[in-house]
């Protein structure tokens, strides 16, 4: 990886690492869980644990930047015009459940700009880093959408909003749809993970009907710094601040999944 990278990249790294600590130590122990809104939508005492090491690392070295974090929401401490946007563990459901698939997603955003984004996997221990212009990274190793062209030779995936069970968009629909076409579709709980594999390309493909900004801003970033394509199901522009559809490519399968995607969702 670039030596030259930014103090922002570095903190963010820092304070990924820091966390990640922190739910390896509780992963598969006995803790706390409470629900929030929605059936399956829980939240673990370590959710609050790595968001309040995350938060405390950055606000040393930038105490005057905002946040947005998943369980603290929005935060403003100044005048900067740096935004952090935190999932402090996307996948909470499966590290309720002693599944360890989840992840940390941690991005800077200056604007709808984001400049640096980092995604841990601190089961695995995979790292992954991008930094706008600069490329994106796995354990400080280049790493690049797939290369495939036959979207039955790659790996689909997708997830379900925790309101899954009124099916919002077709979302349901949809994924019966591409299972039907006989694709072979992961779903692994969490969306930073989703975006992460697409970067490195193990995905060739990832879409999910409704995303927070803390779900894909890291990701977001580590997809098109890898030479993918990251847009809404019509294939216009998707911003970080919003709670609406992706899709996530390698670029080649990009108009193929916009052709179903925007028919699937235009269903009565």
């Amino acid at each position: 990886m670039n030596d030259a990278i930014s103090e922002m990249t570095l903190v963010a790294i820092q304070a990924a690492l820091k966390s990640g600590e922190e739910l390896k130590r509780g992963f598969n122990t006995s803790f706390s869980i409470s629900s929030k809104e929605g059936r399956q939508n829980l939240v673990t005492e370590y959710d609050k644990k790595s968001e309040e090491i995350i938060l405390s690392s950055i606000q040393k070295h930038f105490p005057m930047h905002h946040f947005l974090a998943e369980e603290s929401g929005a935060s403003s401490h100044g005048t900067g015009e740096i935004t952090w946007v935190i999932d402090p563990l996307d996948g909470t459901v499966n590290f309720a459940h002693n599944v360890p698939i989840f992840s940390i997603s941690i991005a800077a955003c200056r604007g709808n700009e984001i400049l640096c984004g980092v995604v841990l996997q601190p089961i695995t221990q995979e790292l992954f880093v991008a930094e706008k212009g600069k490329g994106s990274f796995l354990n400080g190793s280049s790493i690049c959408v797939s290369k495939e062209t036959d979207l039955s030779q790659s790996l689909l995936a997708t997830g379900f909003p925790y309101n899954v069970d009124t099916d919002p968009h077709h979302c349901v629909e949809t994924f019966a749809h591409f299972t039907k076409m006989g694709y072979p579709i992961r779903r692994m709980g969490s969306a930073a993970i989703d975006l992460a594999y697409v970067a490195a390309g193990r995905f060739g493909v990832y879409w999910e009907v409704l995303l927070h900004p803390w779900d894909m801003a890291a990701g977001k970033l580590l997809v098109e710094e890898a030479k993918g394509v990251v847009s809404r199901y019509d294939g216009s522009p998707r911003d970080v601040f919003t709670y609406t559809n992706l899709l996530a490519s390698n670029g080649v399968f990009h108009p193929f999944m916009i052709e179903h995607l925007s028919r699937m969702d235009a269903l009565p």
